[in-house]
């Protein structure tokens, strides 16, 4: 049996992908939670890879199913995927059917069996390639026996998965036992080890997920868009408007013929549907020149929704109302899948655009449609937009909350005939060359031959540390404008700071403002998206990479709140007046309050505590009064981050400068009060424990006390001398 490959020789390549159930034709996709696009990626990739010439067999390894709750073919020992590629299901565990969390148990058996079928095959493969993490154990392991180069793609990562876990509510306790998070994150931390490239779908990936791991390596990462099946997306084909999507949309439109700005996605607060009505209803230029159609989604009543997806579609239709957009916006309730490729057809026969207006966007599978369907793009400039536009040259990237600038993006597609073909021209070529399965696997091929060719000459690999500490051992909150806005160097020697020590602390925010507005200035001033950002005074709680909205707090902190009975206590007094509806939300009332004419806070706390409503009052630049519930705050948000994750307070450095930073800094924390606090709001705490009080402003006084603590030196990363 020859272990070897002669250069340019044809490639035997092995794949692996354990769990999920996997086969060659009418993959269940949605099944469960362990059979979704994974499992389809690796099957197309195994295809696209065994019909090259350069290749002489791919096999996919996976976990044979006996099981009779679900289909025979899962049991099957090979099938075929073509005439040089297959499926190869290897025993390991038990016969049934085992989620991903159940399998790793069996994963070192499942290792021991694919390497007595390789080794009874005519040779060794060139290359292993794992997929998740659970093939990542294995594929380190078969790689260190059979002397194999080792490819990962880890498709979604632990690390990740926990903050949206401990976001959904679940305490870290329950996610370890649900989804042995720790085997996970070793597993995935010894596979970055062993691997020799890891490929990714995104730069953003690249960044803002691997980034995390304290074995990511930057020059291991490749970045290989994932192939897009295009047979089903085409340009227009001439008969769109005497189709049932044109047809449902002529409920909605006066003029049903004008150019499209479509809009395709989940009724989700971070896809920013909101901010492109707004965009459109303020935009009187726009609404003579084209419709708007906003697919969101399949809905019978929107009462039956939970609790997010219904405040997105009712927002949407207020604001409807309010710019009094009738007859030029459709929100249809019903679509079938195979009707989303009409709708891009559709849009492009009447010469329009489609726009992704995401908080943020990871990858930006509705954009690669679109481009396919020859249809421009407006796409927020976050993540795989990014690459997609660069690749395609179809469209414009925009700040996704400056409506003027969406507007002007929308306008520009639109309103030139010319420009518009040829961008149309151009994403038709871009996603063939960039995004079929073709090029991703001629783009694969290119990139693995050097470790296969190299593979006696590789240099061996630094040696890598790991932390003590699953999560971060600490973290640093700050406020937006007191702390970070004021001095452009402080600010870039401070986020440089908290990008080194990334890996072993957290970097949050705590604002007054929205999160619409706090990503604005962010963006505006160059701050790094934080992990956490807590916004309208600890009302709401975001994670990153996402930005997921931590909805287990948001049901904690509605306990006896009463906007109704405050709006209406308060209303008659004197001094105050309720600010705009975009500086409201849910669980905020803020005020602009006079305080030469308005009764002080204990007054008014007064006033409420007699009225039984038990709410949190902060005055902040000694003009705006927020009431909030009792159970909200910058603080309380803090410790309940704090609590999560099981960060200790005494290893949290709170920086505040106005009066509503200050239950965060109080108790246990660390904290520091910058030189420029507002007027004298936080004057009173200079006797109390562990705060200080910095010499300088801004974020230099933010870094005057990271030196103060040694907030960083004592983080628990182990040290050189410590290897």
């Amino acid at each position: 049996m020859s272990h070897k490959n002669s250069a340019n020789s044809p490639l035997y390549l092995v794949l692996i992908s354990i769990h999920g159930l996997i086969r060659g034709k009418d993959l269940e996709l949605g099944r469960d939670a362990d059979t979704g696009g994974q499992t389809k990626y690796v099957v197309e990739l195994a295809r696209a890879l065994g019909e090259r010439e350069d290749v002489e067999r791919v096999d996919l390894l996976t976990r044979r199913v006996v099981d009779g709750a679900v289909s025979g073919d899962y049991a099957v020992t090979l099938e075929a995927l073509g005439p040089k590629a297959q499926i190869v299901r290897i025993d390991a565990g038990p016969e049934g059917y085992i989620a991903k969390e159940q399998l790793w148990d069996h994963l070192d058996s499942f290792a021991d069996n694919v390497a007595t079928w390789l080794r009874e095959q005519h040779r060794l493969p060139d290359l292993l390639h794992s997929h998740y993490a659970d093939a990542g154990y294995v594929g380190s392991r078969l790689a260190n026996l059979l002397e194999r180069p080792l490819l990962h793609t880890g498709h979604s990562l632990g690390r990740v998965k926990a903050q949206r876990l401990l976001a959904g509510g679940l305490h870290r306790e329950e996610v370890e036992r649900r989804y042995n998070m720790a085997r996970r994150i070793d597993a995935e931390e010894d596979t970055l080890a062993v691997a020799r490239m890891v490929i990714a779908s995104t730069e953003n990936e690249v960044e803002e997920q691997y980034g995390l791991y304290d074995h990511y390596q930057p020059k291991q990462m490749r970045v290989v868009p994932p192939g897009t099946d295009l047979r089903r997306l085409t340009p227009p084909q001439g008969n769109e408007l005497k189709g049932a999507v044109f047809s449902e949309l002529s409920r909605f439109l006066r003029e049903p013929k004008r150019p499209l700005v479509l809009a395709l996605s989940r009724p989700d607060e971070r896809k920013n549907l909101a901010t492109l009505v707004e965009a459109y209803g303020e935009s009187e230029e726009l609404q003579r020149m084209a419709n708007l159609v906003i697919v969101a989604g399949n809905r019978e009543d929107i009462r039956d929704f939970e609790q997010g997806a219904r405040g997105v579609l009712t927002e949407l239709l207020l604001l409807i109302d309010s710019y009094d957009l009738y007859g030029k916006v459709a929100l249809p309730k019903h679509h079938t899948a195979d009707q989303v490729s009409e709708f891009y057809r559709l849009a492009a026969l009447l010469k329009g655009v489609f726009i992704n207006p995401a908080l943020t966007e990871p990858f930006g599978l509705t954009l690669i449609e679109a481009a396919a369907s020859g249809l421009p793009i407006v796409a927020t400039e976050d993540g795989g937009p990014r690459d997609i536009i660069r690749h395609c040259k179809n469209g414009f990237l925009v700040d996704p909350l400056d409506k003027e600038e969406i507007a002007k993006s929308l306008l520009k597609v639109l309103s030139n005939s010319t420009a518009w073909q040829r961008m149309a021209t151009a994403g038709l070529r871009g996603v063939t060359r960039h995004y079929s399965w073709e090029a991703h696997a001629e783009r694969y091929l290119q990139e693995i031959r050097p470790l296969i060719e190299l593979r006696d000459e590789l240099p061996p690999r630094p040696p890598l540390h790991r932390r003590r500490m699953l999560f971060h051992d600490r973290a640093i909150f700050t406020d937006l404008d007191q702390n970070l806005l004021g001095d452009p160097q402080s600010l870039a020697d401070f986020v440089a700071v908290v990008r080194e020590n990334r890996k072993c602390a957290t970097f949050g925010i705590a604002t007054g403002r929205s999160l619409e507005s706090a990503l604005t200035s962010m963006r505006r001033y160059g701050i790094p998206q934080p992990d956490i950002l807590i916004t309208r005074v600890g009302t709401e709680i975001y994670y990153s990479p996402q930005l997921t909205k931590d909805n287990a707090w948001e049901r904690h902190i509605e306990f006896l709140w009463q906007p109704v009975r405050i709006k209406r206590l308060l209303a008659g007094l004197p001094g105050l007046q309720l600010q705009p509806r975009k500086e409201q939300s849910k669980y905020k009332i803020s005020y602009y309050i006079d305080t030469q004419q308005a009764p002080c806070l204990e007054e008014i706390q007064s006033l409420l505590r007699q009225a039984e409503l038990s709410v949190n009052i902060y005055l902040a630049f000694g003009q705006f009064l927020d009431v909030i519930p009792v159970r909200a705050s910058k603080g309380f948000a803090l410790r309940w981050y704090a609590e999560q994750w099981g960060i200790p307070l005494e290893h949290i450095l709170a920086a505040g400068g106005s009066g509503a930073d200050e239950d965060m800094m109080r108790g246990n924390t660390l904290a520091v009060v910058v030189a420029n606090r507002h007027g004298e709001e936080l004057s009173h705490l200079s006797n109390a424990d562990r705060i200080y009080f910095a010499e300088h402003s801004y974020a230099a006084g933010i870094l005057e006390a990271i030196e103060h603590y040694d907030f960083y030196g004592s983080c628990s990363v182990p040290r050189e001398e410590e290897a």
